[in-house]
């Protein structure tokens, strides 16, 4: 609870994920066991790796594993897009980065919402990846038009779930009563709605154009398409969804293991299959089915800096050129160890990522650097301290997504015959405009953190320059 007697927007983000994992659960019971399963992996990983516990304790926190989650959703319209923006932001979510997922055939782009500064990051890191229907890309003049007519009907947000948003923008948060009825109306918003808002016929036409495109116009809200809880050994993970009795996509997808992760890697079991009912005209419902949601999970690892990010952009592309993985699996080992092979010069230390300047790092007092502070501090430039050991460098976790990866994940659950062709069509004005803000650059929140850590190491070393700061 704040000074000002609301809630903190951390903990709101916090109750809020809980809130939402304890409904995925109910909702898709496979969700939990895979839950269960990353718990059990993260476990064993840290006690056989003390070194990996005590970095995350330089940077994340462990207690932070368990509680490490993002969620996707898909909307229709700008209006839903930009006040689905004010609703995270009661919750200290903020857009970060801009996605065009029309470079991998999808008919969306996209943003991150989550926190922005160290402190609730740590606090709670839940971040939604949040897309947006691309209605220009649908080619059919008349489909297009009957899309919008569906869409402008319906209404994803309750009026309570409104009303809190706008007390709270009004007054600066809201109270333990009024915080917790927020949840509860949010949640709506992301609740699955086993009935269709259009018939059959309609379904399927959508689902003819991109089978997206039937998920996001064809319910009366947007649901959340899948949660994913962190993991810190993705490959281990992968190998024990079947043990479970869960069937995994074929590829982790992202960088290949390392020694020292970077960015990001993902993996899913397959979208379920559920029962819909259609409206049949006269009152009732006709049998269908649908399948669009999944489990996920993410193994993180250090943020690459422009640099960085170029070359590995640059690898994986050649990688993909190589060796282009089958939905059904078939090449997987072959297009994993071309991966490995393509992958072989990227550097796989910090001190090299950190040397040749590719990766972003988080600096503290070393144990050494905090008896010379509390001694009245040393001379030096930020080298020196580090060779006199006196600082040391972490990787900072990367906090954001990767487009390929995110469209690798889509499409194994779209399943083959998702939809026609569709051509890269990035389009970033258009969608700040729908909402109603531009995204924060990701690279530039991760180089602020890095030079205030900096900052932060030399100023507690360094009497002249903390007086010199301060005087």
């Amino acid at each position: 609870m704040s000074q000002n007697g609301f809630v903190a927007t951390s903990d709101l983000r916090a109750r809020f994920c809980a809130a939402m994992s304890r409904m995925y659960r109910e909702e898709v019971p496979a969700y939990g066991t895979l839950a269960e399963l990353v718990g059990d992996i993260n476990a064993a990983a840290l006690e056989h790796d003390p070194a990996l516990a005590s970095e995350l304790n330089a940077t994340d926190g462990v207690e932070r594993i368990s509680a490490e989650r993002h969620g996707a959703i898909r909307l229709g319209t700008a209006e839903e897009l930009a006040t689905m923006r004010r609703i995270f932001a009661v919750m200290g979510m903020h857009p970060v980065g801009y996605y065009d997922l029309t470079a991998a055939g999808i008919p969306v782009h996209s943003t991150a919402f989550r926190p922005l500064d160290s402190a609730a990051l740590a606090a709670n890191p839940f971040r939604v990846f949040t897309s947006l229907l691309r209605l220009d890309l649908i080619d059919d003049a008349d489909l297009r038009a009957e899309v919008e007519a569906i869409l402008a009907r319906r209404a994803i947000f309750t009026d309570d779930a409104l009303r809190l948003m706008e007390q709270a923008e009004r007054q600066g948060g809201l109270g333990e009563d009024d915080a917790a009825a927020f949840i509860a109306a949010v949640l709506e918003t992301f609740r699955w709605h086993p009935y269709a808002c259009v018939d059959r016929g309609t379904y399927q036409r959508l689902h003819d154009a991109h089978r997206l495109i039937a998920d996001v116009v064809s319910f009366r809200g947007p649901h959340i398409n899948h949660l994913t809880p962190r993991t810190l050994d993705i490959d281990a993970a992968q190998a024990a969804m079947p043990e479970r009795g869960i069937t995994s996509k074929a590829v982790v997808e992202g960088p290949p293991k390392r020694r020292c992760p970077i960015l990001l890697r993902q993996t899913s079991f397959k979208a379920l299959e559920e029962p819909v009912g259609f409206p049949d005209g006269q009152g009732g419902f006709v049998e269908g089915h649908h399948t669009a949601r999944f489990g996920e999970i993410e193994q993180r690892g250090a943020a690459l800096t422009p640099k960085g990010r170029a070359r590995y952009d640059e690898l994986l592309a050649a990688a993909r050129s190589g060796v282009t993985p089958a939905a059904d699996g078939s090449n997987a080992r072959a297009y994993m160890d071309h991966l490995e092979r393509t992958f072989a010069d990227f550097p796989d230390d910090h001190a090299t990522l950190r040397a040749d300047g590719l990766a972003y790092f988080y600096y503290s007092l070393t144990g050494a650097g905090e008896a010379a502070a509390a001694d009245g501090g040393v001379d030096g430039g930020i080298e020196d301290l580090i060779e006199r050991n006196l600082v040391r460098f972490d990787p900072i976790v990367y906090e954001d997504f990767l487009p390929v990866s995110a469209a690798g994940i889509f499409q194994s659950n779209l399943g083959e015959g998702s939809g026609p062709e569709i051509t890269a069509n990035a389009n970033r004005a258009a969608f700040a405009e729908a909402l109603g803000a531009t995204p924060a650059d990701e690279f530039a929140l991760y180089a602020e953190r890095e030079a205030a850590s900096i900052g932060d190491c030399l100023d507690r070393l360094r009497p002249a320059a903390r007086q010199s700061r301060s005087a």
